[in-house]
């Protein structure tokens, strides 16, 4: 997103962070930043996935999307805490170390943990990975817990990519809207010449939670690649309806969502009403189920005459989606952000360094607009390192 001069003031060397509910891995994005706001430049260095250890994923699986009941005990979800806190610090040391630096080297850590637990309706929201012990770990400043404080101010928590979009994406001349496809769906609206209280956002639905667990269900795969399957089948429009009646579909933002309603449940629903399909229209109808929730939200809840969309996170490989998007989006100019010159599967790491990177310059990166908080929440725990040498 820039090169820096010699002449700008120093910039940071932050580690970014991200793993989201579809717990496909872990992003690591080693980022040169520098300024503030709409003044923000950033150098992506290294950018890698990870995945997970399996034991970690089943476990982190049912504490997120509970079976029978399963209610993770405080002292388990303490233990995961620190066993999340040292498994991304060993991911992160490693990228860091393979991208040719010294963990020494960094200013900083940007990780936003493990969601596990989502209800800003009852105040709540639980990210697993204690950002103190990784302090620890690492000998550098992490910053964490960046849902937290928006909550405390009645707000969603969350999307928190909408302050990383209003400041590397608004145009002054074209309304945009960006849209990240990971395990949830979210939108971003940026009217031109955006100010942050003009900034609309929110999760929008399902994207790859889904078809995801059904290419488990169906043929025992992570992922339908590249909507392979999908392409195959027939889309099954009156299905697609009932999904839709959904109550999540209705409600205006602010809104926020995660497996709490598009987990596991939600799957058994979803085959219940495909029983009578093939496989492939069951993955087919999926996607489209994520195309369309995507433009019914855009048409129903965004003002303003979008001129472009550029797409993010993972779903953006699955070619049944995003010639769904196109379709429903007749007229719309639909791009990768790799049209911007930024890897789209990068897009959530490099937001959490970011948002390190404006927590230690003491802004305050809440948008009331978007998650409905009583005012601007400083996203962010910061825990400084106790090492001494």
């Amino acid at each position: 997103m820039g090169d820096f001069s010699h002449s700008e003031v120093s910039e940071r060397l932050i580690a970014g962070c991200m793993s989201g509910t579809s717990l496909d891995g872990i992003d690591i994005a080693l980022v040169r930043i520098r300024g503030t706001g709409r003044g923000i430049k950033l150098v992506v260095e290294a950018f890698e996935e990870r995945p997970w250890p399996a034991s970690i994923r089943e476990e982190l699986l049912d504490m997120a999307d509970p079976v029978n009941g399963y209610d993770p005990t405080t002292a388990l979800s303490s233990a995961m805490h620190d066993r999340l806190a040292v498994t991304y610090s060993e991911v992160i040391a490693d990228v860091v170390r393979q991208a040719g630096f010294n963990v020494a080297d960094l200013d900083a850590v940007g990780n936003h943990g493990q969601t596990v637990y989502h209800a800003p309706e009852d105040g709540c929201t639980v990210q697993l990975g204690n950002p103190a012990r990784m302090a620890e770990i690492l000998g550098v400043t992490v910053v964490g817990d960046f849902r937290e404080a928006d909550v405390a101010l009645g707000g969603q928590g969350a999307p928190l990519v909408p302050y990383m979009d209003w400041a590397l994406f608004t145009d002054d001349e074209q309304h945009r809207l960006l849209l990240n496809l990971g395990g949830i769906a979210n939108v971003t609206s940026l009217p031109p010449g955006a100010q942050p209280s003009d900034v609309i956002a929110f999760d929008t639905g399902p994207a790859n939670m889904i078809v995801d667990a059904l290419a488990q269900k169906l043929w025992g795969r992570s992922l339908d690649e590249g909507g392979e399957e999908a392409l195959q089948g027939e889309i099954h429009e009156e299905v697609l309806d009932m999904l839709m009646a959904h109550d999540y579909f209705q409600m205006p933002p602010p809104k926020s969502t995660g497996r709490e309603l598009f987990g596991r449940e939600m799957v058994a629903r979803f085959l219940s009403l495909t029983s009578h399909l093939v496989p492939a229209d069951i993955m087919a109808t999926a996607a489209a189920w994520t195309a369309r929730s995507v433009s019914d939200a855009v048409r129903n809840f965004v003002s303003g005459r979008p001129s472009s969309m550029w797409v993010s996170g993972g779903g953006i490989h699955n070619r049944a989606i995003m010639n769904g998007l196109q379709s429903r989006f007749s007229g719309l100019k639909i791009k990768s952000l790799a049209a911007a010159g930024f890897d789209p599967d990068a897009k959530e790491a490099v937001c959490f360094a970011l948002l390190a990177h404006e927590a230690l310059n003491g802004v305050a990166t809440g948008m009331p607009s978007v998650t409905g908080a009583h005012s601007h929440a400083f996203s962010g725990k910061i825990c400084f390192s106790g090492r001494t040498n």
